[in-house]
């Protein structure tokens, strides 16, 4: 896989940011900072010249890199700003990783499948992406960390995991598709107090499922 962003790739992402304002992301913050990450470095090279395209595309361990404009959406709910501490649950390919990373996030990523878990490592390190990885079960969290002004989980849960709710700060803010197989809704929880929770719903996505455990 070779570590070059061309004005070709650079142009490809234009386009990309275009059609997902189009589709209805309203953040600049979000567009831009999907427009600086080169999606081409995270996907398999089988598929790198798709790279562009807003689809879902496999990675390793039977999982996908997310589509962009998923991708987006779910930053966009998260209201990310700059020096928030954000817990991603599914490291992934790395590439939801990077665009919290733009946005001047402090990014702890928790990645059960172990070969995932360091391809993200190879893959964001010579991009300059320095996020705190964590090999472990998503469903529990980081609570030695926490807690977190954001958490980001990229795999679908049936319901919300109560480890994930508690390491909320008051005022944070947790976005996660929940639901089964058959399809999800994209969930908002805001911590309003110590047991006060506001949750909102924002539309239907497919989501590979969130797993309890890590994987060697």
């Amino acid at each position: 896989m070779g570590q070059t962003d061309s004005y070709r790739h650079k142009g490809l992402r234009k386009k990309l940011v275009d059609s997902i304002r189009d589709k209805g992301i309203v953040s600049e913050e979000v567009l831009g900072a999907i427009g600086r990450v080169p999606r081409h470095l995270f996907m398999d090279s089988s598929f790198i010249n798709f790279s562009y395209t807003d689809k879902a595309f496999p990675i390793a361990a039977g999982q996908t890199i997310s589509q962009p404009y998923t991708v987006a959406f779910q930053t966009e709910l998260l209201t990310v700003q700059k020096h928030l501490k954000v817990l991603e649950v599914g490291t992934g390919s790395g590439y939801q990783t990077a665009v919290l990373l733009e946005l001047g996030a402090r990014v702890y990523t928790i990645e059960r499948q172990r070969q995932l878990f360091l391809d993200a490592q190879k893959t964001l390190g010579p991009l300059n992406y320095k996020p705190l990885f964590f090999y472990g079960d998503g469903y529990e969290g980081l609570p030695s960390f926490m807690p977190f002004d954001r958490i980001l989980v990229t795999a679908a849960a049936p319901v919300i995991p109560q480890s994930l709710l508690k390491q909320l700060a008051i005022g944070g803010i947790l976005v996660i598709p929940e639901g089964d197989s058959k399809g999800q809704r994209m969930i908002r929880v805001l911590r309003e107090s110590e047991d006060q929770y506001q949750r909102t719903e924002h539309g239907h996505f497919s989501f590979v499922p969130l797993l309890r455990g890590k994987n060697q």
